[in-house]
């Protein structure tokens, strides 16, 4: 079955769905890496992605962020003049009752008897004030790295703002 838009799964109600080792077929997360660039160096400038609303971001949602930013980060200022760290996990299991539609359903699908859903992927839950991902780089490169955060935060369905934590001299 195809993806449902990020509305479908964007606000929620209710406890957390973690317990992995309960739940049978849930599917791998998407996000493949949490710390690019060089994590040991050095670097004045500090910008962040903070959150300005609660919800949940789906895994898929999570990895075109990363990729987004990595890949401008990468072009412009190279692997060694920046570190980018996801700071979310996808621990929210997702769960999906399939609606069998056209000719013959009837037949195939139950409709809502036993509609508690298979996994179908996983979320994380993010808090207003949280942030999201941080980018640490040089001075010289603080507007590609608040660039790159703007382009991750069009991936996102949740409302964002970028925050200069250091290095807000470096970005006049």
């Amino acid at each position: 079955m195809p993806l449902r838009p990020a509305r479908s799964y964007r606000h929620f109600s209710g406890p957390a769905y973690t317990r992995r080792e309960f739940v049978k077929g849930v599917p791998a997360i998407r996000v493949t890496f949490f710390d690019m660039g060089n994590p040991k160096g050095d670097f004045p400038v500090e910008i962040s992605m903070v959150m300005a609303e609660e919800g949940q971001i789906r895994h898929n949602a999570l990895e075109a962020a990363r990729v987004a930013a990595n890949r401008l980060l990468e072009l412009k200022a190279g692997k060694d003049n920046y570190h980018f760290k996801l700071r979310l996990y996808p621990h929210q299991v997702l769960r999906e009752n399939p609606i069998v539609m056209g000719a013959g359903a009837d037949r195939i699908s139950d409709g809502m008897r036993n509609a508690f859903g298979r996994p179908i992927g996983t979320a994380a839950r993010v808090s207003a004030g949280q942030k999201l991902m941080t980018i640490r780089c040089k001075k010289e490169f603080a507007a590609i790295a608040k660039e790159a955060l703007r382009r991750a935060n069009l991936k996102i369905s949740l409302r964002s703002r970028i925050v200069v934590e250091k290095g807000q001299e470096f970005l006049q």
